[in-house]
């Protein structure tokens, strides 16, 4: 067995759709691709005997956070330490970097690995899901790039190009929040939305699953927002899976983050925080 760490390539991509098939997540194509075009230095694969055998990926703001996601390794290539090598050569990599904290959202079965490496309970993060059904009325909302300043408050790191990535795929704002929506393989995705009030934070719920009729939907949320949680339950919604966010500093006596997570109503996603 000949088994390497190698940058993650545009021609792994219906490789890595299929490993992410077999483990049944939500990724698209669009995607991948967004990974490379965000965090082409951060994105590796470990090759084994001419194939993709697993994956991992992280996406820095600027270098006071990095996210990683998008581990994941092909059934036929389980039980050999692949994700460990990958994730140890990720974490060597932001090191270099000098990126300040590192974050991830575990399943229960990588939580034991996250925590040799270093990584601590940080939350939980749920998936909800439903159909989408839209209220009678919609509001008319349009995307205001000015929302990317509210982001930065809520979240604790700049994420602006991220955002920049994400909008065209589908985004609304109103006075104190934001959403966006991005399609998926399974559900059309609601996330990222950051709102200074549950009212807002309704509105563009509201929005969104106009844009969707009749499709399954998945929201990802912090079960520590109330707020967030009333209004899940309130629109029909009803948890999915549990995980649990863990966070590492990268950088010995790095500051602690400081987001404002009263205002995150959806995160971004597992593989972008």
């Amino acid at each position: 067995m000949t088994a390497f760490v190698r940058a993650l390539a545009a021609a792994d991509i219906p490789a890595a759709m299929r490993i992410k098939d077999a483990a049944g997540w939500n990724q698209t194509e669009t995607d991948w691709h967004n990974l490379l075009r965000l965090a082409p230095e951060t994105c590796f694969a470990m090759e084994c005997d001419g194939e993709l055998a697993a994956t991992a990926a992280a996406i820095c703001y600027a270098r006071r956070l990095a996210w990683i996601g998008m581990v994941l390794t092909d059934p036929a290539h389980r039980r050999r330490g692949f994700a460990r090598r990958l994730l140890e050569h990720t974490i060597d990599a932001l090191a270099a970097r000098q990126v300040e904290w590192i974050k991830l959202d575990a399943t229960e079965m990588g939580v034991p690995i996250y925590r040799q490496l270093g990584f601590e309970a940080d939350c939980g993060v749920e998936r909800w899901g439903a159909p989408a059904v839209p209220a009678r009325s919609v509001p008319d909302l349009k995307w205001l790039d000015r929302s990317v300043a509210l982001d930065r408050q809520a979240f604790g790191a700049d994420r602006s190009r991220l955002l920049a990535v994400l909008a065209p795929l589908g985004a609304a704002a109103v006075g104190d929040g934001y959403a966006m929506t991005r399609p998926g393989s399974r559900a059309a995705y609601f996330g990222p939305c950051v709102s200074g009030s549950a009212e807002s934070a309704e509105q563009l719920l509201t929005w969104f699953l106009a844009q969707h009729n009749g499709e399954m939907v998945y929201w990802d949320l912090l079960p520590h927002n109330a707020e967030a949680l009333r209004l899940a339950r309130a629109c029909g919604f009803a948890p999915l899976r549990r995980l649990v966010r863990m966070a590492r500093r990268g950088v010995p006596g790095a500051a602690p983050l400081a987001p404002d997570e009263s205002q995150v109503f959806a995160i971004a996603g597992f593989e972008y925080g």
